[in-house]
């Protein structure tokens, strides 16, 4: 059995140090009040039982508070006490420190909660270990100096997540819209280097990934960009393909027809059109930034956004190559065809495309079996999108959407300065996210001790402390200059401000946005209820609930002009950190705690028994009110020899649901060879790990895994509590 120590290293459990822990505090007290050795030994094996009960690691925290608990039941007050106030003056001394503890657990690859904190992040690459060092000095400052005390003091006993506090100490935003168009068309900057209009389509997805890096280094979210910006380049490759071709011909005296030249030149287009792809995805793979991670890049592939003609024609060429080369995967270091996490693939199901006798129906049959075998593209529905937003537009990154623009309408002029501006068209390209904040719905519905006037009195009390925090982070942007990024806010791929302009009216008139994110929209309503929100009688609840935070972010907006909107938070460490929190501050729920995990936003719970299509419709219901961010899965077996199944579930996503994905299974053993599923069991000590079916290799760096985690694909392993919930997703197919 393991536990967490305090700086986050992974340690085996020794009932000896609990024993001696309870002797100190009993030879402080009189002897009338000691406790028998017989009764301290007892105490210390109810505190194992317990432990081995929790089916995961608990912290030393932990440890401690259960064993307040057991002097408590033994009515040992004096014990007890004294037991506190001496973890009360550790912690005053720790405090000087931990921030240094904490680092240096990190250097020596030893801290087991960071090793597990994102799935796309190598903990012991020096890069990596770079950015989590600054990152825990900033969370340090953040906590001490940059936010009051009862916001961190909230999430730190897991009331609220305050989102990227290793970040929170520069000036820096979450995630965006690239205005790649901009960039490409009227050039850019990048590290002092002027970047002019590429006169090629190579060129053009050279730049573009050049680009994308400089923005990933800039920000912490993720980041978009549209293949319909880079479709204009090909027919510029193709002018110069028939000229090269006609010069050739001439140069060998050779006669030619237009027909011949044109066929040649397409050839060439085609060749290109395959390296331009080839060279987005492995450079986006093997590009570095400076957060120790390959970019986290969302592309956008939308059919009807180029306009009709050639140029929509040679989209669909950029698109089919995308996903050619996407189905064919990536090689790992032993040379074998794996499943890559970026970059992430968004396919648009529009009238074009959606039915057998549509002009683009062959990529949708693409799209089909690039899902079944590398879990993207993921799929937006044009359809249900103009019904809810009245415009068709990217995710920035995997599912965090801008509110519709309502600037254009207003009369807000072109703020951003840019160069592609055009009057009296929506803008969403160039605009981006302050930041997250997320309430934790499931701790909300605890504290109320399922009173429900208690429980709306608690909401509003937490929300206010969200909206506090959410502002918090509006103002650190506030007075920014665009210096601090040159790229984002000077050079075109946010705006293009002068230098020493700061970015403030970016931050208003729905320009941008900001997001009250929530988790745990299911055990919330399990524990008032009783039932799941897919029951009837817990669905109204849930509905209210979701309608009480899109209330009040509507109330923010009116009063402050800026977009706060709701956001179906992913959840990835935060899961396993919510979890643990619970847990410690209720005990353990049937139903509602007695996991290592919650629920990600509305969805519904992983071991829920429900149909594909049953599961979409009903979560497009609350898709819907969750105009900040959202995205629905279903999970799915192989489905390599039925892509006709996959064809009909990407049809009903369409006429139902906006934003959806499929997940299925693409891992890989090393040692054996074996392609499927890795399969997750519980080890000796009842941690869970991963183990091949087929050979039993259960090394990590001998395998590759591939599974979604929270609408991107992770590839890294994932803590504990994510883990568990991965474990025990069913199949809705």
């Amino acid at each position: 059995m393991k536990i967490i120590k305090r700086s986050g290293a992974e340690a085996g459990f020794d009932i000896e140090k609990i024993i001696e822990a309870i002797r100190k505090a009993n030879n402080s007290v009189k002897d009338s009040e000691k406790l028998s050795e017989k009764e301290i030994e007892a105490i210390a094996d109810k505190v194992e039982r317990n432990l081995r009960e929790m089916s995961r690691s608990a912290s030393v925290e932990e440890i401690q508070d259960m064993v307040e608990n057991q002097l408590m039941k033994y009515q040992a007050y004096t014990i007890a006490r004294n037991y506190i106030t001496y973890r009360y003056r550790r912690a005053l001394i720790r405090k000087s420190n931990s921030t240094d503890q904490q680092i240096l657990s990190l250097l020596e690859c030893n801290n087991e909660e960071v090793k597990q904190e994102n799935s796309n992040k190598n903990p012991t690459v020096n890069s990596v270990q770079r950015d989590y060092m600054a990152g825990e000095v900033s969370k340090d400052i953040t906590k001490r100096f940059l936010l009051p005390a009862d916001i961190v003091e909230a999430h730190e006993k897991g009331i609220i997540h305050f989102h990227d506090a290793d970040y929170f100490a520069q000036h820096m935003h979450n995630c965006c819209l690239v205005n790649l168009e901009d960039m490409l068309q009227n050039g850019t900057v990048i590290s002092e280097t002027m970047i002019e209009k590429p006169k090629s389509f190579s060129t053009a997805c050279n730049v573009a990934t050049q680009a994308i890096a400089q923005i990933a280094s800039s920000q912490y979210g993720g980041q978009s960009i549209s293949l319909a910006h880079l479709a204009p380049f090909v027919q510029l490759s193709r002018d110069k393909f028939k000229a090269q071709v006609r010069e050739e011909f001439e140069a060998i005296g050779k006669s030619y027809t237009e027909e011949e030249i044109n066929k040649i030149a397409e050839i060439r287009v085609l060749d290109e059109i395959k390296r331009g792809c080839q060279m987005i995805q492995y450079q986006v793979i093997t590009l570095m930034t400076t957060n120790g991670q390959a970019p986290f890049i969302t592309v956008f592939m939308y059919i009807d956004e180029a306009p009709e003609g050639r140029t929509r024609d040679d989209l669909a060429l950029i698109i089919e190559e995308m996903l050619n080369q996407r189905i064919l995967g990536v090689k790992n270091e032993k040379g074998v065809y794996i499943t890559p996490a970026f970059p992430k693939l968004i396919y648009v199901l529009e009238e074009d495309n959606i039915r057998k006798d549509s002009k683009y129906w062959y990529l949708t049959e693409l799209a089909a079996k690039c899902t079944a075998k590398r879990m993207v593209p993921d799929y937006i529905s044009e359809k249900v999108m103009l019904e809810l937003k009245g415009d068709v537009y990217t995710p920035m990154g995997c599912r965090s959407f801008l509110t519709p623009d309502r600037f254009t309408e207003a009369g807000v002029p072109n703020i951003a300065h840019a160069k592609n501006y055009q009057p009296g068209k929506h803008k969403y390209y160039g605009r981006f996210n302050q930041g997250v904040v997320t309430i934790n719905l499931v701790d909300v519905a605890c504290s109320s001790e399922r009173d429900m006037d208690r429980f709306w009195a608690i909401l509003d009390e937490r929300l206010d402390l969200c909206r506090r925090a959410l502002m918090c982070r509006h103002n650190r942007l506030k007075g920014t200059p665009s210096d601090v990024a040159p790229i984002l806010w000077q050079y075109g791929a946010l705006a293009r401000l002068e230098k020493g302009e700061k970015i403030d009216a970016l931050l208003y008139n729905g320009y941008s946005t900001i997001s009250l994110g929530y988790a745990g929209l299911y055990e919330c309503t399990k524990y008032m209820t009783g039932k799941s929100h897919t029951d009837n009688e817990g669905k109204p609840f849930a509905l209210e609930v979701m309608k009480r935070l899109n209330a009040a972010c509507a109330k923010w907006k009116a009063e402050t002009n800026i977009d706060f909107s709701i956001y179906g938070t992913p959840l990835e460490s935060t899961t396993y950190k919510f979890a643990k929190a619970l847990q410690k501050r209720f005990g353990i729920i049937p139903g509602v705690t007695d996991r290592n995990y919650i629920t990600n936003s509305y969805h519904v719970h992983v071991t829920e028994q429900i149909d594909a299509f049953e599961k979409l419709k009903f979560e497009s219901e609350f898709q819907a009110l969750s105009p900040g961010g959202a995205i629905s899965y279903v999970e799915v077996p192989n489905m390599s020899d039925n892509i006709e199944a996959v064809l009909s579930v990407m049809q009903y996503i369409y006429d139902n649901i906006m934003y959806a994905e499929l997940n299925t299974k693409s891992d890989y053993c090393q040692e054996c060879g074996y392609t499927g599923e890795i399969e997750i069991v519980n080890d000796a000590h009842g941690k869970l790990i991963w183990k091949c079916p087929n050979c039993g290799n259960t090394d990590q760096n001998k395998m590759n895994v591939a599974r979604r985690t929270c609408g991107y694909i992770g590839t890294q392993f994932w803590n504990q509590g994510r883990t568990q919930e991965i474990k025990e997703r069913v199949l809705h197919l």
